[in-house]
């Protein structure tokens, strides 16, 4: 490809990132701005230490809300990521802490864990016709109660600076979980964007029936972003145990929430078959940069839930809206 071509298809890109996503691409502007400005926030949040700190803390949401994307895409939904961050961190923790294992296969057991609970869902949802809410509501249940018997309800803690480097460390000045979390984005955004995987996600996610009678191996679909899903918590509960120096059973609590959270907030569709990982993105940076300036302000835990709640329910009712309005046309 020539240079002129290849300046030409980058700007188009850029400028189908800004016409997709601009409502909230105006929305991250404004709170930006509003946090630079308010005297409560303003000497904080614009620091390079701040922002640096938001960026690491969103690196967990974004991987979850990267296999999140794929399920509410395909029209599903998986409520056990955030019982799945809790399972992985407290066996990886226990298998340096306790079984004085080397902490690469302990991070290789915690994503192990991951795949195995992705595989379970991915299994039984293709395979059956029990809701996905039904069978990763289950499976959230499952993953939190065999945290808290393995722990005994304690946290497991490493203390060894190598285990802290996944979560709390820097490579070339930039937080390890923000390169990691770059990297799985980029390569979720191949796998929804340039594969064959992809496209059929969204076959499947507008229209199972079609997309069967299509000769896509509509089961074989969902196994796989189930599974993906699981790999995404898997590793994040790593992340996460080690910037917490140990394996936490209550990690995780709310953490699918706040990924559902990012993907209707950055424009993908509940009800299934659109959607894109860049306004995911965008909703996970909203919502961490709303989480850090509510603790900036000093604002209650409580009312800070009270204000996501209604964040979701205001990105899902503009969905609705979006939806019928096309539906009519």
């Amino acid at each position: 490809m020539s240079e002129s071509k290849k300046k030409a298809a980058s700007t188009t890109a850029a400028g189908r990132f800004f016409s997709e996503n601009l409502g909230i691409l105006v929305a991250l502007v404004v709170l930006c701005v509003f946090l630079g400005i308010f005297p409560g926030t303003s000497q904080y949040f614009l620091t390079v230490k701040n922002l640096f700190n938001v960026l690491r803390q969103i690196s967990t949401n974004l991987l979850l809300a990267c296999g999140m994307t794929m399920v509410i895409i395909l029209g599903g939904i998986d409520l056990s990521v955030g019982s799945i961050i809790a399972l992985s961190g407290v066996l990886a923790a226990g298998c340096v802490s306790r079984y004085n294992m080397p902490i690469g296969v302990a991070f290789i057991v915690g994503i192990i864990i991951g795949i195995i609970f992705g595989l379970f869902n991915g299994f039984v949802i293709s395979k059956t016709t029990i809701p996905p809410f039904i069978v990763t509501l289950a499976t959230m249940n499952i993953a939190r109660g065999l945290a808290g018997v393995y722990t005994g309800g304690s946290p497991v803690r490493v203390v060894s600076k190598e285990w802290q480097w996944l979560g709390a460390g820097y490579a070339a000045g930039i937080p390890v979980p923000v390169i990691i979390m770059v990297i799985i984005f980029i390569i979720s955004m191949l796998i929804l964007n340039r594969t064959r995987v992809g496209r059929y996600i969204y076959a499947v996610g507008g229209n199972p029936l079609a997309a069967k009678f299509s000769g896509i191996n509509v089961a074989k679909v969902k196994f796989l972003v189930y599974s993906y899903s699981g790999v995404m918590a898997g590793i994040a509960g790593i992340i996460l145990a080690s910037r917490m120096y140990s394996g936490q059973p209550t990690a995780g609590e709310g953490a699918e929430m706040d990924a559902i959270a990012a993907v209707v907030v950055g424009g993908t569709s509940m009800a299934g078959g659109s959607g894109k990982l860049s306004g995911t993105l965008i909703g996970a940076l909203i919502i961490g940069i709303l989480n850090n300036g509510l603790n900036l302000m000093n604002v209650n835990s409580f009312w800070q839930t009270v204000v996501k709640g209604v964040v979701i329910l205001l990105a899902v009712m503009i969905d609705f809206f979006r939806t019928k309005d096309k539906a009519k046309a």
